[in-house]
This record gives C-alpha cells, structure tokens and sequence, in this order.
C-alpha cells in the first residue's frame, strides 16, 4: 500500500485539559480520501477520552479484519479511515454509528493532484512529479485515474460514499464544516456543531466546545493540511479549470447531484 508521511499531533496530550465523558457507541468516522478526514478525526479527539480513541491505523477494506475490534460495541471507541462500502464492511459497521465526509468534487480533484504531487504522498505517484506532466494532464488523471495505478474519481466516490447513502450513515460536506469553523460566534455554527457531535452521544455541547473546536481543528496539527504537505508542489490553481469541471460531468453524471452540490 501506499505510504503516507505526516507529521504527528499533540492532541492527546491537551485532550486531558478538558473535562471528557465516555461514549456509549463505538463511532467511525469514514471518508472519500481528501475531503477533510484529519480535520474531523482531530475536533471529534476533543471531545473523547484518549482511552476510547482507536490510534492503532487508518481502517481501510485491506486491513479491516485486522481491525475489527474498533467496532466492538462492549468497548466503544472513535476510530477513523477510508472505508469502501462491501459486505464485509456493512457486516462489521453493523453496531456503529457512522458518518462519511464528502467533498465537492471539483474541489477534490485539485486536492487529490496536490496531495499527490508531495512528498508527504510516497507510493505509485513518483514518476509524475517535478513537472513531469503538466497541470492539465495531472488533473484529468485525477479525474479519469490511471491505469493500474490510481482508480478514476467515480470508482472513489461511488464505493466510499455514494453506496453509502440510504443506509443511516450520517452525511458530512466538508465546505460546511469550514464554513463554520470560521464563524464559530454564531448561533448557526453552535446548531452546525450540536447536530455534527450528536453522534458522539453528546446531548447538549459544553461550555468550552468552541475552545475545544479550536485547537482540534488547528491545521498545525494536521499533517495532511495544504500548508503542511512536505516537499516541492507544482503550483496548481485555487479552482478547477472550466474543461475539467466539464470532464467530472461526463466522467461522474449526476455525483455532484446526489451529493447536494448544484
């Protein structure tokens, strides 16, 4: 499997400065990869004992069974990954609560080419680096994958999220968190975070949940943050290019659609 190289938290040991309570339900916080899974994992740590977090690996469909007791609903835990919709997967998530975190997919597609393109990212990607395709020939690689390499962004999408769907998984956009995180004074991003960490067990949020929010969601502490991506990065564009965003249509119809991005 691919490895990837990112710096390491301090979480676990500012998790204790705040008053935690126990949850009663393991919860797995699921994601199409790059769409804000470090992010969530980080501001939902604040709010859980270290105890109850499962630090053992990212779960993913290769090493689920090696990870099945993350989902033991006599000792709940957080635990977090990639986990793709199968039999084996429904079977396992049985007991848990669940949610999945999407992306536009305009938006994922420029973060997947940069992710791709850094050295935080060490697997099938490194002939493709320093320049040695252009920034258009990287994007739609992203966009239709890469023969034996890297699967096309409908594959990604449909197996870790949009099968998903209609199964009582609890739906997350990632733009709605960072929407909120900016504003976390208002009243909205308080009724935003209520409903987010109502997973949890959390019936009503404490005092300090803004404090707490805070410094989870601190991008110091995320290796996989855009600033924090190691390496030399081809400059890519702040938006997906028109030709492109055209290409997700045809290549994904309907994606953006079922996802509620219009």
């Amino acid at each position: 499997m691919p490895r990837v190289f990112a710096k390491s938290d301090n979480l676990n040991e500012l998790n204790p400065k705040f008053e935690q309570q126990p949850i009663a339900h393991p919860v797995f916080i699921n994601s199409v990869p790059k769409c804000g899974t470090h992010l969530l994992r980080n501001i939902f740590r604040m709010f859980v004992p270290v105890t109850q977090q499962y630090h053992h690996d990212f779960i993913q469909f290769p090493n689920l069974r090696q990870h099945l007791q993350a989902f033991d609903p006599k000792q709940p835990q957080l635990s977090w990954g990639h986990l793709l919709f199968s039999d084996e997967s429904a079977k396992a998530l049985k007991p848990v609560r669940h949610l999945v975190i999407v992306r536009d997919p305009y938006d994922w597609v420029l973060a997947r080419a940069r992710f791709f393109l850094s050295d935080t990212f060490q697997g099938s990607m490194e002939h493709l680096k320093d320049g040695a395709v252009s920034i258009e020939e990287m994007l739609n690689m992203m966009i239709f994958g890469i023969y034996q390499k890297a699967p096309t962004l409908q594959e990604i999408f449909t197996h870790n999220a949009v099968a998903w769907l209609g199964t009582g998984v609890k739906l997350v956009k990632y733009e709605h968190v960072i929407r909120h995180l900016k504003a976390l004074d208002t009243t909205e991003a308080e009724a935003f975070f209520s409903d987010l960490l109502s997973i949890l067990g959390v019936s009503s949020l404490p005092d300090d949940w803004q404090d707490r929010i805070r410094i989870g969601s601190d991008r110091k502490q995320s290796g996989t943050a855009r600033e924090n991506l190691s390496g030399n990065q081809v400059t890519l564009p702040d938006e997906l290019p028109d030709t492109q965003k055209q290409l997700v249509e045809y290549a994904a119809p309907g994606l953006r659609r079922i996802l509620g991005y219009y």
